[in-house]
């Protein structure tokens, strides 16, 4: 084995163990299977072994694997399967995000999920994965702003669902 690819090889070790957790929480959030999700995790990182060379280290590694698992997860839902297979959530099968819940009763990851894809993962990113509004725009390969205003819009909508969770409502 040559040098590089010694140093390729370490490299992602580094990155499944860092990032293997939060992108298989991801994809699930995603795909809501946890069967798809660690296959969709783990195709994330065979496409990052692929792709390791062209890494230029312009966003953080995880932000980029973010991205890599977000397009991968997107692969999925278009495929024919996907369209004939109801895929709903069950609140019991939903992996540990790092920190407890606030609401165990589980309203508030159902409002989340209830909105509309683009909020959704503006949300996802920005708060169940705590990227900033810039990793979270470089994942998305958008805007900081369209980050932004998407989480306005997820906002307000989450404010009108949630009304008996918010004090100055």
């Amino acid at each position: 084995m040559q040098a590089a690819e010694r140093e390729d090889q370490d490299r992602l070790e580094r990155m499944m163990r860092l990032h293997g957790d939060a992108l298989v929480r991801m994809c699930y959030l995603y795909l809501h299977d946890f069967a798809l999700a660690q296959d969709a995790a783990q195709e994330t990182f065979v496409k990052a072994w692929r792709r390791m060379g062209d890494f230029r280290g312009a966003c953080s590694e995880r932000t980029w694997l973010m991205r890599v698992a977000i397009n991968t997860c997107r692969d999925i839902h278009r495929t024919a399967w996907m369209r004939h297979v109801d895929r709903g959530t069950t609140l019991d099968s939903l992996p540990e995000a790092g920190a407890e819940d606030a609401h165990p009763d589980g309203e508030v990851i159902r409002a989340v999920m209830a909105l509309p894809l683009r909020e959704r993962e503006a949300v996802l990113l920005r708060y169940y994965q705590e990227m900033t509004i810039t990793e979270a725009a470089q994942a998305l390969r958008i805007s900081p702003s369209a980050v932004k205003q998407r989480l306005q819009r997820a906002n307000r909508r989450l404010r009108d669902r949630l009304k008996e969770w918010y004090y100055d409502a």
